[in-house]
């Protein structure tokens, strides 16, 4: 694999000033404007096609090389997050608030050193989709750019996206076949009684009373009711109510996150919240309305991308930087409505552990990418688009 770390190690201060420059401007969802634009320069200068429309500021880069009809694509996610950075670095944000606390500026750069080594020198036969998707911190940038037609105009038989883990060694490779990371649901349930004196009691509907026999009923669910061989969580993240120790409030507005790692438990967890909520709600004498919004779904890697690209893996970094399957998590991806879709495997890359550079965890004001990750999620992704159109069938 000498030939395709020697390269991007040959032009890591190319690729390392990418970076920084992202990095220090950041932008949140769909606002990716400036960053969106260096991508773009960048894939002309080196040969792309480049496609804009999709998802407002998403970009796809083509290289067709050789006759054959297979396709891939490759994805990195470009948006920041609403985070006042206190890294001090000289590359520092220069925005107030938003700040690259997840590596998306990294994601990005890796993918474009690869772009750049496919161009130059990659050997393959095919069609390559490099795809730099907008928005996805909770704003769901990937179905977005599916809406707006990009596997209609850029087909794939297969995908692959990546993600930096901190916690784990520099440059380990880390996979899982099946569901690889949760779905994630957001629930808001507005509580109304009537409100009253706080010496009168008898005279009211304490919405609060009721919140909170409902908070302690939803921990049942997941306890008696999910299969204790699946994972599921419900979080009451808030609750908020009232403004003063004697009066009784009107209403009680309860906040939940709620997260599988299997559809149909998906579907039980909504179920059950809804039909217990109502109930609790019923039996105190209030009213509960509930606005359930479905956000990403279950992240299923396949099985036959998942077992190429660690092959790919265990080639190219040796068994001992390889993870063959690391534990299912419970954050989420929208990466995953792009599996929905198209069959493929989404990885991650360790940024560092312990007290060592890249190890403090994402969405975190001091956390930062690992340039050394350039070197080795840049060459990993050049060798398995090389690997991947060149492969039979």
């Amino acid at each position: 694999m000498n030939r395709y770390t020697n390269y991007m190690k040959a032009h890591f201060d190319e690729f390392a000033k990418i970076r920084h420059d992202i990095h220090q401007h950041p932008e949140l969802g769909f606002k990716e404007q400036r960053t969106s634009h260096i991508v773009q320069q960048l894939l002309k200068e080196w040969g792309y096609d480049v496609h804009t429309g999709y998802g407002t500021t998403g970009v796809v880069g083509v290289l067709k090389k050789g006759n054959s009809h297979k396709t891939m694509g490759i994805r990195a996610d470009m948006d920041a997050l609403p985070l006042q950075e206190t890294t001090g670095l000289p590359y520092a944000s220069v925005h107030n608030n938003i700040m690259h606390a997840c590596g998306h500026d990294g994601h990005t750069t890796m993918l474009l050193a690869a772009a750049k080594y496919l161009a130059e020198k990659g050997e393959f036969s095919g069609t390559l989709n490099l795809i730099f998707q907008p928005a996805e911190e909770s704003l769901g940038g990937a179905r977005k750019m599916m809406d707006d037609g990009l596997f209609n105009d850029h087909p794939c038989d297969a995908i692959f996206g990546m993600h930096n883990a901190p916690g784990f060694p520099q440059g380990q490779l880390l996979f899982r076949d099946g569901p690889a990371m949760s779905s994630s649901d957001y629930v808001t349930i507005t509580i109304t009684g009537v409100g009253g004196h706080g010496a009168h009691p008898h005279l009211a509907k304490d919405p609060i009373v009721a919140a909170a026999s409902i908070i302690m009923a939803l921990q049942t669910i997941v306890s008696r009711e999910v299969n204790p061989s699946q994972l599921a969580v419900i979080t009451i993240g808030a609750m908020n109510a009232g403004h003063i120790n004697n009066v009784i409030p009107q209403q009680a507005v309860l906040e939940l996150s709620v997260r599988a790692l299997n559809a149909e438990v998906r579907s039980l967890l909504e179920n059950r919240i809804k039909a217990l909520v109502n109930a609790q709600a019923e039996s105190f004498g209030v009213r509960a309305d509930i606005h359930y919004e479905r956000g990403y779904p279950v992240l299923v890697n396949t099985q036959t991308e998942t077992d190429f690209a660690r092959q790919t893996a265990i080639e190219f970094a040796g068994q001992d930087n390889v993870v063959l399957q690391t534990p299912a998590r419970l954050g989420s991806e929208d990466f995953a409505f792009m599996l929905e879709k198209v069959p493929g495997c989404y990885l991650f890359i360790g940024n560092g552990e312990g007290n060592k550079e890249g190890a403090c965890a994402v969405h975190n004001p001091n956390y930062n990418f690992n340039d050394k990750n350039l070197v080795n999620g840049g060459a990993f992704w050049a060798y398995l688009a090389e690997r991947y159109l060149s492969h039979a069938g």
